[in-house]
């Protein structure tokens, strides 16, 4: 079936056409249990007012329609339906639309997903639909402006239980359904919400209740109603007093934040299997991945996530679902906005306190990737059709705007940035709304030039760089001092400048220093504006200061890569791991791990500081993300033929740490499970971990739990230290989902051509789920370059097939997971003749009129890549001289 892509001027058409008052849905699922049955019933009533006269259509991806009445007349289906839409003609100033069909479950995790536990075979169900995926399950205008009250009904086999949006009203046999015996689950209608956050979710989900009772704005008592569901096979998982503690702690925070009673009526939440996201938003019924239940165990960083994420969705209530934008050129004013939340909330809210410090590390990062790419877009984007909408969901709508409303926050005040959240929450409350909206209650609320702010800042592009440049006399004492801008669009900024230096006072072998020398610790900080109309920036409170290390961007104010220059990099990595504030330490990790990808720090230098002084990191977000960047910088930008004794450093000091690391700490956690990723490519210690694997040795404090027993299976497997038989033992012995996807992993990283072979057909038949794909396709990629290297070519044959033949979200997964890995400086004299690029350049040539989204992926993957053979070059240039 054709699946149009709707454009930002049809949505505009048809939102001057029409406007929806309702819906009335049924969707079938009780035949759900039987595996043969791929498609479901799914019945809608829609009333909205038109103009006379005027025609449109709804939009329906479907497998059949039996049906389409329009204010009684039934229309021939063979005439009104054109691929993904059903064409209404001629309407009445109010009409009701009856159609009747049916649809496909899915597998990859878009609209409405079906999921067979391999433990226990039960069948759960859960909708996905951001951003126009609601119409894979049920005929609707899909557009965010095009609001309306949704009134659910779903048939389900008589054990199952069921939610949505609504609060449940009844449930009682079916006088319909695909298998007899049904029950009909019926759903109180919904405020006035937009077609993406509706949800369905049914099956014999575990469900635990509790309440918040809490204060509203009147100061009057309000209740309200939670629930958690997940699968019965990590019932034993869910943490139901933590993930109500958290909720309870949001509630409380964002309803006197806001200033608005939380909108909704209940607060349920979900986690669900085989999710494409962290979460989702739909009021009354979050949906959130599985992954954050951890029946493996879980670091505090891990549980500090799942409650950011938590918040996120959270503030969501308010920013997207309360107040919506327009079309998805706004997507910024829900997703940076709940992003910058979710950090300010559980800073504000709960135990996690440090949580800019991950964001700082990890999410920002992420922003900085996205933004230095050509395919960056401003933060209020150009959104022409759902296609784009779709590949939006990104570092720069995420990271880089939630950066961004930190440094406006610092540009007009927290005061007044909180008095316009609550102006455009009265305001527009169940509305739509564009960034002029939100700018006017700003305007209103503070005395800030905030529209010369908002174009800065979020109508340009690019990451601006701020660099420090110091000069020092014969005792090291600061004698001049500036701050540098570079950037193609200069931003104002209000950002921190600090000096820190030895704590003469402290004890250098206490247990909580992360060195072997004195801690550094601030000395001052100084909060300058910077001029975008001034390259440089004096800075005269640092003259006399003798503090070793300079940190620009202390407390993490603004948006750009800060850099101490060249005479400070050195200095800056030297000392980072012995700064005493955790986000100070992220945000010197952060610099010098800017200038690795740069080419201005040697990733080899970058490895052996993580290796020799970054294991005794004791705060669990740094050490994971600094670890994660070490294994990158030796498997991308060390050149190939230098990686193995490097490698084989790195397992060792990580063998060394895990072995005197705290028993039962986050440390030793995160430890072991960087040692299985570096052991898949090195298999010096498989002795070590066969007798891990068999109980022979065991590690004080440490279960190992599916995750990681399948990660160490994985590193035994690829490096051809375990057989066949010994997985097929260890999956028999593992039935979980986690056991499944490692076992799927392990098979794919046998490194024999018929093995390779095997995960190849499995990856492009299309019978894997998305999970089932992912890992698949992990395992394939565990091999020498040679081994896989006959695959190049059918992998850029396969790109405009897969793309046309799989789901967006499969398709993505595919190119960009099978995207070759095999990356060497020295297979050319250039990186522009390095034969992957030179493949990607030449497929982006030949195919000038694919489809946007998926040039812009190929484009990304080719930036990446000359990234890191340009990286490797330079090594090879230094290791030359």
């Amino acid at each position: 079936m054709v699946q149009s892509s709707l454009t930002r001027a049809e949505a505009t058409t048809r939102a001057e056409q029409i406007r929806v008052a309702s819906y009335d849905v049924t969707v079938d699922l009780s035949g759900a249990e039987d595996p043969q049955q791929k498609t479901f019933g799914s019945q809608v009533t829609v009333r909205f007012t038109a103009e006379d006269g005027a025609e449109t259509f709804i939009d329906f991806i479907h497998d059949s329609i039996s049906l389409v009445e329009l204010n009684g007349d039934e229309l021939d289906v063979d005439d009104v339906v054109e691929g993904s839409r059903i064409r209404l003609p001629e309407l009445e100033g109010a009409n009701e639309l009856t159609v009747v069909g049916r649809a496909l479950y899915s597998r990859s995790g878009e609209g409405l997903h079906r999921y067979v536990d391999p433990q226990d075979g039960n069948v759960y169900i859960y909708t996905q639909y951001e951003p126009a995926d609601c119409r894979r399950v049920f005929p609707v205008f899909e557009q965010p402006d095009l609001k309306a009250s949704f009134a659910l009904t779903l048939i389900t086999p008589p054990e199952w239980i069921a939610a949505s949006n609504g609060e449940h009203l009844t449930s009682e046999p079916a006088g319909t359904g695909d298998v007899p015996g049904a029950v009909s689950h019926e759903f109180a209608p919904t405020e006035p919400i937009s077609t993406y956050i509706t949800t369905i979710l049914a099956g014999p989900y575990t469900r635990v209740t509790d309440e918040w009772q809490g204060v509203d704005v009147q100061g009057e008592t309000q209740s309200v109603p939670l629930a958690l569901y997940c699968r019965r096979a990590l019932a034993e998982h869910l943490d139901s007093a933590e993930l109500f503690a958290v909720a309870k702690q949001g509630l409380d925070f964002f309803t006197e934040l806001f200033a608005f009673d939380y909108p909704f009526g209940k607060y349920e939440q979900a986690f669900v299997p085989e999710y494409n996201l962290g979460a989702m938003e739909n009021p009354g019924l979050v949906t959130l991945t599985e992954d954050y239940l951890f029946p493996s165990g879980a670091t505090r960083t891990q549980l500090a996530g799942r409650a950011n994420t938590m918040l996120h969705e959270m503030s969501h209530m308010w920013f997207g679902d309360l107040v919506t934008m327009t079309w998805w050129d706004d997507l910024w004013l829900k997703e940076s906005f709940a992003e910058f939340m979710g950090a300010y909330a559980s800073v504000r809210a709960t135990e996690y306190d440090d949580a800019w410090v991950a964001f700082a590390l990890g999410r920002k990062e992420w922003a900085y990737r996205q933004d230095q790419l050509p395919t960056t877009h401003p933060i209020v984007a150009d959104i022409v059709d759902l296609e784009a909408a779709r590949q939006n969901f990104d570092g720069i709508t995420y990271a880089k705007g939630a950066s961004v409303l930190k440094q406006l926050v610092a540009f007009v005040g927290e005061e007044a940035f909180i008095d316009a959240c609550r102006a455009y929450f009265r305001r527009f409350a169940y509305g739509n709304t564009s960034l002029d909206d939100f700018l006017t209650v700003l305007d209103e609320a503070c005395d800030a030039d905030v529209h010369s702010w908002a174009n800065a800042w979020l109508l340009t592009t690019g990451v601006p760089r701020l660099e420090t440049a110091v000069e020092r006399d014969d005792s090291g004492a600061i004698t001049a001092a500036t701050l540098t801008q570079t950037s193609d669009a200069p931003r104002p900024h209000v950002v921190a400048v600090a000096t820190y230096a030895p704590d003469a006072s402290a004890d250098s072998s206490a247990p909580d220093n992360p060195g072997d020398s004195a801690q550094l610790i601030l000395q001052r900080s100084t909060d300058v504006r910077v001029d975008p109309q001034q390259p440089a920036t004096d800075l005269p409170e640092l003259l006399g200061d003798t503090a070793p290390v300079i940190l620009a961007n202390d407390r993490d104010l603004t948006y750009c890569l800060a850099s101490p220059g060249a005479d400070g990099l050195a200095a800056l990595a030297d000392a980072v791991h012995l700064l005493a504030d955790p986000l100070a330490r992220a945000l010197a990790h952060s610099q010098v791990w800017a200038a690795v990808r740069d080419a201005r720090y040697d990733p080899r230098a970058y490895v052996h500081l993580v290796a020799h002084r970054g294991l005794g990191e004791q705060h669990s977000s740094i050490l994971t993300t600094v670890l994660d960047r070490a294994l990158e910088a030796l498997e991308s930008f060390v050149p190939p033929r230098l990686r193995p004794p490097l490698r084989t450093e790195l397992l060792d000091r990580l063998h060394t740490a895990v072995t005197h690391a705290t028993a039962g700490s986050d440390a030793q956690l995160v430890l072991i499970r960087a040692f299985a990723r570096v052991a898949t490519r090195d298999g010096s210690h498989a002795q070590t971990i066969a007798k891990l694997l068999s109980g022979e040795r065991t590690l004080p404090g440490l279960d190992l739990g599916s995750q990681l027993t399948w990660a160490l299976w994985g590193a035994q497997t690829a490096t051809s230290h375990a057989t066949r038989s010994q997985l097929d033992r260890a999956h028999a012995a593992d039935p979980t989902r986690e056991g499944r996807l490692g076992y799927a992993r392990a098979l794919a990283a046998i490194p024999t051509e018929d093995a390779k072979a095997d995960a190849w057909t499995a990856i492009t038949s299309g019978a894997l789920s998305n999970d089932e794909l992912s890992a698949t396709m992990s395992g394939f990629q565990l091999a020498t370059p040679e081994l896989v290297s006959t695959y190049q070519n059918a992998y850029f044959d396969g790109i405009t097939p897969w793309w046309n033949e799989h789901s967006m979200e499969i398709a993505t997964r595919m190119i960009r997971g099978l995207y070759p890995r095999g990356l060497d400086a020295q297979a050319a004299s250039s990186a522009e003749e390095n034969p992957t690029v030179v493949a990607t350049r030449t497929w982006l040539d030949q195919n000038t009129t694919a489809p946007g989204a998926l040039r812009r992926i190929m484009t990304e993957l080719l930036d990446d890549a000359r990234r890191a053979v340009t990286v490797q070059a330079a090594v090879l240039a230094d290791q030359n001289q």
